[in-house]
């Protein structure tokens, strides 16, 4: 039915005031009235002089809102289970094995809590698309700016990261030191920006499969390897040097610098907003959480019990480097999958926060055209050249990744969530219920955790840069030597 050019339509219904103060040029979570000239002293959208854009962006989103809860899932795995899983044993061989299963189990349980909490934020405003849109309901613009800031570091960070790990597994392969270890880089690069192009993340579940495959069986190449190791070796099983509690020459820094490979392990929540933006039905955003954290409870608690039994306190970190020199290569080859796609999510979340924020109004957010493939290209583009040459560039860059992730993690799995909860979830005064006291608790420990994770944490960081820097263990930057990266 045709409209004549005088037909408008009335606005959206009223604004609550958390809507009110939420500004929506922030969020690439727009309805269709978004790309419609508004007449603020009329209160009416005038529709037919937006037709052209408002059909652009109507196939946008349906591009960006195909996510299915089994895909989130897939896409939770991607980002959560990479190859730091295999950095679990050595966490249990500075805690003892007790603490070491105590750990990975509770931890784990809380991780699915507070992603359950983050889920509830998204519901209850639906125009939260990433995690600094949802702190700038409880802090404000100073708070959606800092977050901001932290999450496009953090995940900028981690691309650079897997550079990293990306040159060690290919030197290691290849085992030929004679070879530039720079070229390595430069290929680990190409590779995570290549697997990073597909915009939406439903196009980038299909990449999650050969991920999740690729460390499972990397897990299991080297829990069999390290176990046939321990039957071969004097006295078998029982002469491996695994202990039930920490080791009693363990400091302080040490043992929570080790954990930390257990809480960044479960850091799952960070992009759960950012995925949850593009889900067809995000009520069932629960299933995935539950599907991941159980998952990860198994695999980190069996891959860190296991491993350490079968290695003892001298388990290297990750993991398959204990596998002997053969088995090792053939599980960095198995596990270059996981190192590159794994990697690569993190330049898609941030491009996806970043394309949002620059262009809110525009339909080269959707990547649908060529302006706005070129635009996506050239950010990805860039965001992996950053991660790349800060990697390079700065010599404790392990290190460094260490401390950001205790000044960052710590926010976005824990003391975050916690203040959701209060500010934005919870019903009711705290005593009000039973239920409300009980979960009042609960936060107030997640909290706590969250506080100790920052300050704990970010000490032994520091202390781990300086001990590497009087031990000489520090290699050089934009280095060609292969054996700098040997651990």
């Amino acid at each position: 039915m045709a409209m004549d050019s005088a037909h408008v339509v009335p606005a959206p219904g009223h604004l609550t005031e958390e809507e009110k103060d939420f500004d929506i040029e922030s969020s690439p979570s727009r309805s269709k009235y978004d790309a419609e000239k508004y007449d603020g002293k009329t209160g009416m959208h005038d529709l037919e002089n937006a037709t052209t854009v408002e059909e652009g962006q109507t196939a946008g989103e349906k591009k960006f809102k195909a996510l299915s809860w089994p895909k989130l899932t897939i896409c939770l795995i991607v980002e959560a289970i990479a190859l730091g899983s295999l950095s679990v044993p050595s966490a249990f061989a500075a805690v003892g094995m007790v603490a070491g299963v105590l750990l990975s189990v509770g931890l784990g349980l809380i991780a699915i809590y507070t992603s359950y909490v983050v889920g509830q934020v998204k519901l209850r405003h639906p125009g939260v698309a990433h995690y600094a849109d949802a702190v700038k309901l409880i802090w404000g613009k100073p708070g959606y700016e800092l977050t901001g800031v932290m999450f496009c570091l953090l995940l900028i960070l981690l691309v650079g990261s897997h550079t990293l790990t990306g040159t060690i597994a290919w030197i290691r392969i290849v085992d030929n030191n004679a070879l530039c270890a720079l070229i390595w880089g430069i290929i680990s690069a190409i590779l995570l920006f290549v697997l990073a192009l597909p915009p939406s993340f439903a196009e980038f579940a299909i990449l999650g499969y050969i991920d999740f495959a690729s460390i499972i069986i990397a897990i299991m190449v080297t829990i069999i390897a390290t176990g046939v190791e321990a039957h071969k070796s004097p006295g078998g099983l029982n002469g491996v040097n695994w202990t039930w509690g920490p080791p009693p020459d363990m400091t302080l820094p040490k043992a929570f610098l080790s954990v930390t490979n257990i809480i960044f392990a479960y850091s799952f929540a960070v992009c759960q907003f950012s995925f949850m933006e593009e889900m067809h039905t995000p009520k069932d955003y629960v299933k995935s959480i539950w599907a991941l954290g159980l998952t990860e409870i198994f695999i980190y608690t069996l891959t860190g019990g296991l491993i350490y039994a079968f290695v003892g306190a001298d388990v290297s970190s990750p993991a398959l480097l204990s596998a002997g020199h053969t088995v090792s290569r053939i599980a960095f080859g198995i596990a270059l999958p996981v190192i590159f796609i794994s990697g690569s999510i993190n330049s898609t979340v941030v491009g996806r926060y970043i394309i949002g924020r620059a262009f809110p109004r525009s339909p080269i957010r959707y990547t649908n055209t060529k302006k706005g493939w070129i635009v996506w290209v050239a950010l990805i583009a860039i965001i992996t050249l950053i991660g790349f040459v800060i990697a390079e560039a700065i010599p404790f860059f392990n290190a460094l990744l260490g401390l950001i992730s205790s000044l960052f993690i710590s926010g976005f799995t824990f003391y975050f969530p916690a203040l959701f909860w209060f500010q934005l979830v919870k019903e009711g005064k705290w005593n009000s219920s039973a239920k409300n006291i009980v979960l009042s608790i609960m936060n107030v420990i997640v909290l706590f955790i969250g506080i100790a994770t920052l300050g704990l944490g970010t000490y032994a960081s520091v202390v781990d840069i300086l001990d590497a820097y009087s031990s000489g263990e520090v290699r050089g930057s934009f280095t060609c030597s292969a054996k700098a990266y040997e651990s």
